[in-house]
């Protein structure tokens, strides 16, 4: 754990908005390849065993994808609209698609 204070303490607005951004592309290519691979091969071909890996990665994503929505919202005092629409956003299959893009067309990480 104080691995993890000792990384968050060290990183600045850019970099913290920099990380969001990767956890945010990562988390929606990991959701549709959960939906649109991993449960028709689970149902259509009767292996669940590929929902329960790619289910875990997206699970990991998706925690790491709302931690850093909080800490960049909380880093860059960014509304509670915004953070809403943010997480409404990991629950929609590609719109985490849709957030990275917006976040790197307004800043200067594109």
């Amino acid at each position: 754990m104080a691995g993890v204070a000792l990384f968050v303490g060290r990183m600045n607005d850019e970099s913290c908005l920099r990380w969001f951004c990767r956890i945010a592309f990562w988390e929606g290519v990991s959701y549709v390849l959960l939906l649109g691979i991993a449960m028709p091969i689970k149902y259509l071909a009767g292996i669940p065993e590929v929902v329960k890996y790619v289910g875990w990665a997206h699970g990991l994503l998706f925690m790491l994808y709302v931690g850093f929505l909080f800490l960049a919202a909380f880093r860059l005092k960014w509304s509670l609209l915004r953070v809403g629409i943010f997480f409404i956003a990991s629950l929609l299959p590609v719109a985490p698609f849709f957030v990275e893009r917006s976040l790197r067309s307004k800043s200067s990480l594109a």
